[in-house]
């Protein structure tokens, strides 16, 4: 079965969050400074990943992910202006 995800900015915020399957209860645990991980309750399975002040932090997602043992289909950038 394939993994979906669904990947959220908030511009004003700066907070990109990427979420992995369907929602489930889960606990949260900020892993580093601004850095969310949100796991399910009962599997222990990564269900989000949440990044504040992302755009001065994009290379940290990919670390994360490897870390977590995660991947993404795609690489996530911010534009230059």
């Amino acid at each position: 079965m394939e993994e979906t995800y669904e990947i959220q900015y908030e511009k004003e915020s700066d907070f990109l969050e990427v979420l992995f399957g369907e929602p489930t209860k889960c606990i949260a645990s900020e892993i580093q400074e601004g850095v969310f991980v949100r796991k399910d309750i009962k599997t222990g399975e990564v269900k989000s990943i949440g990044i504040l002040g992302f755009k001065k932090r994009v290379k940290l997602l990919k670390k994360i992910l490897i870390s977590l043992n995660l991947q993404l289909p795609i690489e996530i950038s911010i534009p230059s202006n």
